[in-house]
């Protein structure tokens, strides 16, 4: 004897379908996708976003523009300050090597300054002939010295006299001179480039006063002389008693 399964019987239940309707009719639907479209979005609403992005846009560039011009102005004060240090290191070189040279050249005075009265008394023993043997050795030693160390000595006989370098120490008169000279060199002068350290001492001459005549002008009856000179010619001669 054979037992039934429940459900799979003649007896089992069957669903209910419609009459008339097929089986594919009596299996579930599966859910179909929608074929409907969504409504489309107002054309305010898409034309307000356009015209936002470009507003942002906008502000993001006008924000670039702003902080390039800060960078470019921030660079023009600094090369400004770079050229400006640049000149004033160059401006302080030139005073310190302007400051180092007159400094040598001041220590030089002082010290050469000294020996001005020592190198007066070779000059005077030269001119009268004591300059000889050791002592001559040693005073062109002393000369070639001074020399190496820029001293330079300067005043002639003959020169036009130079206040700002001469040292008028007597005066005179002579008709020979046309200008203030100098006729006489008592102590020469002496000079450390463009420093003078002490001026020549001299005795100068003034042109005689009245002695001066003008060009040209001849002295009082020589007009008439040479007339009688044209004359004589003339005539061949003075007239015979």
């Amino acid at each position: 004897m054979t037992e039934e399964t429940p459900g799979f019987g003649e007896n089992a239940e069957k669903p209910d379908v419609p009459s008339g309707a097929t089986p594919d009719d009596a299996a579930p639907k599966a859910a179909e996708p929608s074929t409907e479209e969504s409504p489309a979005a107002p054309a305010g609403d898409a034309a307000a976003s356009k015209t936002s992005a470009q507003d942002a846009q906008d502000a993001s560039l006008t924000g670039l523009t702003a902080q390039l011009d800060q960078v470019r102005t921030a660079l023009n004060e600094r090369t400004a300050d770079l050229q400006r240090l640049q000149a004033e290191y160059q401006n302080y070189r030139r005073r310190v090597e302007r400051d180092k040279v007159a400094v040598k050249e001041i220590a030089s005075a002082n010290l050469l300054s000294e020996l001005l009265p020592t190198l007066d008394d070779i000059g005077r023993a030269r001119e009268h002939g004591e300059l000889v043997g050791g002592f001559k050795s040693v005073a062109e030693s002393l000369e070639t010295v001074v020399a190496k160390l820029g001293l330079q000595q300067f005043g002639k006989e003959g020169e036009p006299f130079d206040p700002t370098i001469h040292e008028a120490l007597m005066h005179s008169y002579a008709p020979d001179v046309t200008e203030t000279t100098c006729v006489a060199i008592l102590q020469p002068g002496y000079r450390i480039g463009e420093r003078t350290i002490r001026p020549a001492r001299v005795a100068v001459a003034e042109p005689q006063p009245g002695a001066q005549t003008v060009k040209g002008e001849e002295p009082e009856g020589s007009a008439g002389s040479a007339a009688e000179k044209a004359d004589e010619k003339e005539t061949g001669g003075p007239d015979e008693g």
